[in-house]
């Protein structure tokens, strides 16, 4: 029997217009809009409040998603507390360049870190509007997405019993992890690209060395420096996919960076504890079409984009900004016309960002690659950019996102 149309045993059950899988940026989001615009709506995840408040992730947004989120009154604490960036740096081969993107883009990104932005959505949504929202939840299924009358069921940790909530809509923004994209079955195609590199992702307890992103392009291996607040400083450094963080101690970690991103003029590093190190293994993938039915996805359920170009948060609110519009649509006066092209909308700015996400990173390591070709290639492209009017204004486009297909 089909899963995605397998009826649930009896249950306690309810009934709401829209269930939202998943309370991450892009789940949040388009619970906010429905409950705005009167659309009732519950909220489901499996992890707890205090959780999804403080997961270390992505920090950087692009202007448009700030200001399509200040025009909904859902960035007020972002836009009183956010830094602003509108210059980057590449050190190669022992100098500086600095790239104003800002200039030749008119925008900035907004250096606010998702769990903050996750805390703004939660207290919007559940305190001050009094939505629905149901943490620490377990066992999800999906139910009669082919139909008008979809339904999700899962269990209750309070009880452990099952509960079913019959819908008119499923968003599924349950990430990467999730359980809703496994629903689309063999209708959907997964194109997947793995880079072959791995990322040692890193928090130091330690002011910001920069006042902008710094690329540090180096025979030894690429590292990026990036802040997260005045206290706290986010640094990559290239490593082997799969490698086992506790290979990388204090001494380590600081040596490397050193090394990487030393050029003439730029100043020490201001080194700290390192409260968090994980390895990130790169890779993309993208999930076609994002919907089946009444099911539609969101965010990192329906496409990776690896931090190379920190793309994620910024396509995950790029789709639930159209789908909660598209939802209240169908929920509203029964226009489907939205919801049914949601896919055919979303997917070229997705496929925009990860072939951008696939340029940059053959730029940023084709110097460490042991690739004489690739890396004469990555140097072709840094110095395009640096002195080409045209190619920098097209890569400052892309990089603040104003370009890519809406």
């Amino acid at each position: 029997m089909n899963p995605a149309s397998t009826p649930e045993p009896s249950a306690p059950r309810r009934r709401t217009r829209v269930v939202v899988v998943g309370a991450g940026p892009a789940g949040l989001t388009v619970a906010n809009i429905l409950r705005a615009a009167s659309v009732d709506c519950v909220v489901l995840e499996t992890e707890t409040r205090e959780f999804i408040e403080q997961r270390p992730r992505a920090g950087f947004i692009e202007e448009w998603a700030v200001r399509a989120l200040e025009q909904r009154g859902l960035a007020d604490r972002l836009l009183a507390h956010a830094q602003t960036h509108s210059e980057c740096e590449f050190r190669w081969a022992g100098e500086r360049h600095r790239f104003s993107y800002g200039e030749l883009s008119g925008n900035r990104h907004f250096v606010y870190p998702q769990p903050l932005l996750v805390t703004d959505l939660v207290h919007a949504y559940a305190d001050r509007a009094g939505g629905d929202i149901r943490f620490g939840i377990r066992d999800v299924e999906l139910h009669g997405i082919d139909t008008d009358r979809p339904s999700v069921s899962y269990t209750d940790p309070a009880t452990g019993e099952r509960t079913r909530v019959d819908c008119d809509a499923i968003a599924g923004c349950d990430g990467a992890r999730g359980v809703t994209r496994t629903y689309l079955g063999e209708r959907a195609t997964v194109a997947r690209h793995d880079y072959g590199i791995g990322w040692l992702a890193l928090l130091a307890e330690a002011p910001p060395s920069s006042d902008c992103v710094v690329f540090g392009i180096h025979p030894r291996g690429f590292a990026a420096h990036m802040a997260r607040s005045p206290e706290v400083t986010r640094y990559y450094l290239e490593c082997p996919p799969g490698d086992d963080p506790e290979n990388w101690p204090h001494e380590r970690v600081w040596s490397e960076l050193r090394a990487r991103l030393a050029v003439a003029g730029a100043p020490p590093l201001t080194e700290g504890r390192l409260i968090e190190k994980r390895v990130l293994d790169m890779h993309n993938y993208v999930v076609e079409p994002m919907s089946r039915g009444r099911l539609y996805l969101a965010g990192d359920a329906a496409h990776l984009a690896a931090p190379i170009a920190a793309k994620g948060m910024n396509l995950a609110l790029h789709d639930a900004l159209f789908l909660g519009d598209a939802l209240v649509a169908y929920c509203g006066s029964g226009n489907d016309s939205d919801l049914s092209g949601y896919s055919e909308a979303c997917l070229p700015r997705v496929w925009q960002y990860e072939e951008f996400s696939q340029w940059l990173s053959e730029l940023l390591h084709g110097t460490s690659s042991g690739d004489p070709f690739k890396a004469g290639i990555a140097g072709a492209r840094l110095r395009r950019i640096l002195r080409s009017p045209a190619a920098a204004a097209a890569f400052a486009e892309i990089y603040i996102g104003t370009g890519a297909g809406s």
